[in-house]
Order: C-alpha cells, then structure tokens, then sequence
C-alpha cells in the first residue's frame, strides 16, 4: 500500500509491547507525516486518539488490546498493509458541549460518544431539559441525563436504556439517567440538527457534574450540547466489519 503509518498505544502493557512489535516490522512515519493511525488499546483509548487528532484529517485504525474493543479491530501483526488498503471507513462527527459552572467560568469539549449530567450526592438532580429553544421537561428528577451521537448508541446510552442509532440516521438520542419523575419518560429522538440545552435546577443543594468523552466539568448550572458538523473524523474497520454492520448486528445480539 505504500502508506505511512504512525503508531500509538494505551499504557497498557501488552499495548506497548505490540505497538514496538510493530513500529519494528512497518516503521514509524510519525504524526505529522503518516498517512493513518494505528491505535492499540480498548475503546477508550480509541476516543483519546479521535480527540488527540482532531483537525489532522488522518483516518485512525485501532486494534483491541481492552476489554470490550467495540470501536477496534482484532489484532494481528500480519498483513496490516493489506488491511488497512481493504479497510471500511466510518465518518463520525462529535458533539460540542458547553458547560457553565457556578463560579462563571465556561468550559468547551468535544464527545464523540456522548455528553453526560451526572448527580454529585447523595440528592437526585433536577434539571430542565430545552430543545430547540423550547422547554420540553420542566423538571426531570433523576441520577443524570446524556445525549449520544450514533457511535456513541451503544456504550453509556444503551446500558441507561437509550436506543441504537444507526450511523446514517442523522439522529441523537436523548436519554435519562435511573429518571424518578416523570417517571414514565424514556428520552427522545432528536434531529442531529436539535440544539440541547440542560439547566441545572437547585444547584446549590442538588450539584451536578458534566462529561464529554473523558472531559468533565463539576458544579454547571447550564449545559449546551449540538452536534459539530464541521469536526469529521474517519475509523477505519476491517473489510466486512464496518461501524455500521456492527452497530446494527448489536440490534439482534441477545
């Protein structure tokens, strides 16, 4: 293939090992002049790569070295040229959060999987859930609340009860958290367009936190969360095992 490949690991020690293991059998072009990244680690480690080349336009291709590896591919030492050249490119674009804190100060991340709201005690939180300019709760009493993009569907979202999402659908999903009233609310469908915004009632007695990927921001009183479109990043997935044949294959499994 002819492509020049940088390589990146988790901390992990059999990451490590595999990615020199590597680097020793197809070189290492570096960060700025590879032509694609090859992440060795969980899926959580693969989200630190998005975030970490964000604006780089270099494609990234992770091989599972965690637990779950949903965002990975199986690792292998040969043929990887001949992998990545039959390799299925997923585009994903991530949320933009904007968080508030009770001391003024305004904090930005970017999620690729989801922005979460999170009760900081032992007191449910409160929070009153606008969309599109609209209130549509409220006051949503409950443990938390998060949005999710597609990729995301499957990881914190599902376990809280959310939908899968489809990677073509255009849609996030709005999903609350062990919610105590309304009780009967199971989230909604949002148009990835939909502008979300979360306002923290009695921040005071009820504090909350809020968790873009791995970014978190303790104490907001408002959470603004919309999907970035001009962000566009590319995974790259084994031939026959693209993003969005195993996200649709996780709608049957049992």
């Amino acid at each position: 293939m002819g492509r020049g490949l940088h390589f990146v690991a988790s901390p992990a020690d059999d990451a490590q090992a595999a990615c020199e293991l590597l680097r020793q059998a197809y070189g290492d072009a570096g960060p700025e002049r590879a032509e694609a990244i090859v992440a060795l680690g969980g899926d959580g480690f693969m989200l630190q790569t998005l975030h970490a080349f964000v604006g780089k336009a270099k494609p990234i291709y992770g091989m599972n070295f965690g637990s779950i590896g949903f965002l990975m591919n199986e690792f292998r030492e040969e043929d990887l040229e001949a992998r990545l050249a039959a390799a299925e490119g997923a585009e994903v674009h991530p949320l933009c959060m904007r968080a508030r804190a009770r001391d003024g100060k305004v904090h930005e991340a970017l999620a690729f999987n989801e922005v979460s709201l999170l009760r900081e005690t032992r007191q449910a939180a409160k929070i009153r859930i606008v969309v599109d300019g609209k209130v549509r709760i409220q006051e949503l009493i409950c443990d938390g609340v998060l949005v999710s993009t597609p990729t995301g569907s499957t990881a914190y979202n599902l376990s809280a009860h959310g939908p899968i999402l489809p990677m073509d659908a255009d849609l996030l999903a709005l999903t609350p958290i062990s919610a105590f009233r309304p009780r009967r609310w199971h989230g909604a469908l949002l148009s990835h367009k939909s502008q979300t915004r979360f306002e923290i009632l009695e921040p005071d007695k009820r504090p909350v936190s809020a968790v873009a990927d791995d970014t978190e921001v303790r104490e907001v009183t408002t959470v603004d969360v919309a999907e970035d479109r001009s962000i566009a990043m590319t995974m790259l997935f084994d031939e026959g095992r693209s993003l969005r044949e195993r996200i649709l294959a996780e709608q049957f499994s049992d």
